[in-house]
């Protein structure tokens, strides 16, 4: 494996600019695009899970021994903070280069509280919030920018990130027996 960007350079690896500018023309020449994502989960014992996305490896899922799996991956609430966290650096990433500005190191810390005693609808099953209650994303950016642009990009990626949006407002949901 090799030494990760900002070990050679000092800075984030960045992304193909002439790409995201290519992105970007798509988006504002066809607006009402909708693409379509699509997993498929599959049980493997237990609380273990192989999701199968694209041609990728399958993401495993898994439970803490706490919740009765076996620990051999994050759990499903734990993925969808890592899928917040990722969509968060993706965007604040790729909104830097367009701006041009260069990262030199960039974290996102995700937390977030999560009532569990309802275990699945089987446990304790009194009136409580169902799913995260509160999330935190704590972003440690270092950049050739003041803070204020940061905590400014920082503010109009979290407005536009997938991934929060879905978090913060409704979706549309139908699950069906095949």
């Amino acid at each position: 494996m090799s030494e990760p960007a900002t070990a050679l350079t000092g800075c984030l690896a960045p992304i193909d600019k002439d790409g995201l500018n290519t992105l970007i023309a798509n988006g504002k020449a066809n607006p009402q695009a909708i693409k379509t994502l699509k997993c498929k989960t599959v049980a493997e014992g237990r609380f273990r899970h192989a999701n199968y996305i694209r041609d990728l490896e399958p993401y495993i899922v898994d439970e803490p021994p706490g919740l009765l799996g076996d620990d051999t991956a994050p759990n499903p609430s734990e993925a969808s903070l890592a899928a917040l966290g990722s969509c968060v650096a993706v965007g604040l990433h790729a909104n830097a280069i367009h701006r041009g500005i260069t990262i030199e190191s960039l974290e996102v810390e995700m937390e977030g509280d999560l009532n569990i005693t309802g275990v699945w609808g089987t446990g304790d099953l009194g009136e409580k919030p169902v799913g995260f209650t509160d999330v935190r994303i704590n972003v440690a950016m270092k950049a050739d920018c003041p803070q204020e642009t940061i905590d400014e990009l920082i503010a109009h990626v979290i407005q536009w990130s997938p991934v929060f949006n879905t978090f913060s407002r409704p979706v549309n949901m139908v699950a069906v027996s095949l």
